[in-house]
């Protein structure tokens, strides 16, 4: 049944990403580096659409960032897939994807500044509404937006999946300005029960916009088909590619995004 489910899902998101997308790379530059997006939208359409920022997981900008761009241009969305490493720096193995993602919270003025150039890049593009920008992201994307988020940035919302929940920086009532969806596995094993805890304890303290989507039986990285060639070459069990779960997470998304975007 479960293979049955993956199957029908990538088929699905084929026919999302139907002909009617174009995609194209783009490179832009945040504070000396060099950065490679990805850009998808739907030259059919008319008019000005919300834009839509996809923020990679660990390993750096990769092939899952661009497909989700794709499927959400076919949503009827731009889409720019960024990048938060730069200068084409590309994980092949864990060791190496954790020493960028720490290395990117650790300089994190200058992650902030990445995000920036390429929300300005979005923003400026001809069938973007400036004013209607949202974004996306997996695992370490996610901790990206919610940690901006944490910190005041406005955005119109943002989803996390299968996200880190970071604790920086400190929240106060009525800093939390962009509206949040983070779904995540209920047997996600890099988080603490504790750390789920506190996390939605600062959303409320700081009267956030805010809603936590716990999925029962779901691991790590459910939304990556890769998941589980990773999880056997890197002996990593707690990643588990889910179809049902990426099904159900991504229909949670659109739905939150009718409603923050009013489309």
């Amino acid at each position: 049944m479960k293979k049955v489910l993956s199957l029908f899902f990538l088929l699905w998101m084929v026919h999302s990403a139907s002909a009617a997308v174009k995609t194209e790379e783009v490179t832009y530059s945040a504070g000396g580096a060099k950065l490679t997006g990805f850009l998808a939208y739907d030259d059919a359409l008319e008019g000005k659409r919300p834009g839509v920022l996809v923020v990679h997981e660990w390993w750096g900008h990769n092939e899952h960032a661009r497909n989700r761009a794709k499927m959400l241009a076919g949503l009827g969305y731009t889409a720019l897939a960024v990048d938060m490493y730069g200068d084409g720096k590309f994980a092949a193995h864990p060791k190496d994807a954790g020493e960028f993602m720490n290395a990117a919270f650790a300089n994190w003025e200058a992650s902030k500044e990445k995000f920036h150039a390429a929300r300005k890049l979005l923003e400026g593009h001809e069938t973007v509404d400036a004013g209607r920008i949202g974004g996306i992201g997996f695992c370490f994307g996610g901790a990206v937006l919610l940690r901006l988020s944490r910190g005041g940035e406005a955005l119109s919302g943002v989803v996390a999946f299968h996200s880190a929940l970071p604790g920086q920086p400190a929240v106060s009532r009525g800093q939390v300005k962009t509206p949040i969806l983070v779904i995540n596995g209920a047997d996600d094993g890099f988080l603490k029960p504790e750390q789920v805890a506190a996390f939605k304890k600062d959303m409320d303290d700081a009267g956030a916009d805010f809603n936590y989507m716990s999925l029962p039986g779901v691991r790590h990285s459910y939304t990556n088909p890769q998941a589980d060639e990773f999880s056997n070459k890197f002996e990593l069990p707690a990643l588990k590619y889910d179809a049902e779960a990426d099904k159900r997470a991504w229909q949670s998304m659109q739905e939150f995004f009718g409603r923050v975007f009013g489309k």
